[in-house]
């Protein structure tokens, strides 16, 4: 992280506080060190993170409150990590810490009222001026492959509760011929023609406006997943429920941070993206999440 251009990161030095926690060849072990605030000070260290694998009973009270008088930042590396990245780490972060943080604050019911109002207001704008861009998609969606104009599909919404999207189709008519839920991914075959230009420039996802004006749906929040996906990562990684905590949206903080999502691995990367927006939601990061959705679809060089 620190030695990615542009951090502003500069790692001064290492302690393990035992010869079991050495994970690092530099590291300086803490029998050898007599003072640590000393220490910390002569290594001009603005911030100090925490990062033992195993707190109970070890976790070096003194030596931190020694640290934090002298007024250097003392940090866990979960919070630093979230900080950092904009995600919530799920390899480093435990219930306690996501329950005694600052964040999911209940001042954010106020700001939801503000958010559900520009929903409707939006969503309405929207769906009057793209009203055009909707017929002309169908229409060339129904000259280039059989099948309906619109598809259907069952998704998990706020608090779990199931609810329909309504897409233009994009792809065909027998792509899951199965039976069986299938990722997508990118190059995708079983998209048509149309179905990569309408994907491209996000026509297909206009019908959805309609679940954000009954309130299904926000313009902003965790992209909704199927039924069948989401038990899958319920059993395979910790947290995931949480995410249906916030209302699902048409675009997220994790669409604009990790575009591509075909398998487990990156459903768990989008999962901390959606964690961090869920615990440190405010209209100023909904504003840049709209931003930035906007310049990836006048620039789509990630689009599925």
């Amino acid at each position: 992280m620190a030695n990615e251009p542009g951090s502003g990161l500069e790692i001064v030095g290492f302690v393990a506080m035992s010869g079991v926690e050495k994970k690092i060849a530099s590291a300086v072990l803490r029998e050898a060190i007599p003072n640590l605030s000393e220490h910390v000070v002569a290594l001009r260290a603005g911030e100090v993170v925490l990062a033992l694998e195993e707190r109970r009973n070890a976790l070096p009270l003194n030596d931190l409150l020694r640290v934090k008088t002298t007024g250097v930042h003392v940090n866990d590396i979960a919070s630093f990590i979230e900080r950092e990245t904009g995600r919530v780490d799920l390899a480093t972060t435990n219930p306690s810490g996501l329950i005694f943080s600052d964040g999911f604050s209940a001042g954010q019911r106020i700001s939801k009222v503000g958010k559900r109002l520009f929903d409707i207001v939006a969503s309405l704008i929207v769906l009057i001026v793209g009203l055009p861009l909707i017929v002309v998609a169908g229409l060339a969606v129904v000259l280039d492959s059989r099948g309906p104009v619109f598809y259907r599909q069952p998704r998990v919404g706020l608090f779990g509760e199931p609810y329909d999207i309504y897409k233009i189709r994009s792809m065909r008519t027998d792509a899951e011929a199965a039976g069986k839920a299938v990722w997508a991914s990118e190059n995708d075959p079983r998209v048509t023609r149309v179905g990569r230009i309408i994907r491209k420039l996000r026509i297909d996802e206009l019908p959805q406006l309609w679940c954000v004006l009954k309130g299904e749906m926000s313009f902003v929040g965790p992209r909704p997943e199927r039924p069948s996906f989401v038990d899958e990562l319920e059993q395979k990684m910790p947290f995931y429920a949480e995410r249906h905590m916030v209302k699902p949206g048409l675009t997220g903080w994790a669409q604009i941070n990790y575009p591509y999502g075909a398998s487990v691995e990156d459903a768990r990367v989008k999962l901390e993206y959606d964690l961090y927006y869920a615990k440190n939601y405010s209209p100023f990061l909904d504003l840049l999440i709209l931003l930035q959705t906007v310049r990836v679809v006048l620039w789509p060089d990630g689009a599925r």
